[in-house]
């Protein structure tokens, strides 16, 4: 009874040493995504009924410009790594996989390169 796989089985299976990498960043993300929460959902409920001069006049502080992009850098990149986790998981096709992968990573970077050009031309008044 052999217990051992031959190699030619397994050849190109075994791991691509980025797992580590991509769990490690989405706990991360998620980490820094607990204060930022919090800050955000004080602040939104701060500013319910304000106007659009409140809110511009609230988002012009350093701190919450700043706490903002952090925000919006963070739910963003950890919104890629996860929809990634579930696109591995359940697209079989390796092409369709691929595919959606860089579609989502696409429409992530460009939402939040969108919201951070937003915060930052309401931030300095533009």
């Amino acid at each position: 009874m052999e217990f051992r796989t031959s190699a030619k089985s397994v050849h190109g299976l075994g791991s691509a040493r980025e797992g580590a990498a991509h769990w490690w960043a989405q706990r991360m993300t998620a980490l820094a995504l607990v204060p930022l929460s919090v800050w955000f959902a004080v602040s939104v409920c701060r500013l319910a009924g304000a106007g659009y001069g409140a809110f511009t006049e609230w988002l012009a502080s350093p701190f919450n410009a700043v706490a903002m992009l952090l925000f919006t850098i963070a739910g963003f990149h950890h919104a890629a790594l996860g929809l990634q986790v579930v696109l591995e998981d359940y697209i079989a096709h390796e092409g369709r996989r691929v595919a959606c992968i860089v579609a989502v990573k696409g429409a992530c970077w460009a939402l939040a390169a969108a919201c951070a050009f937003a915060t930052v031309k309401i931030a300095l008044g533009g």
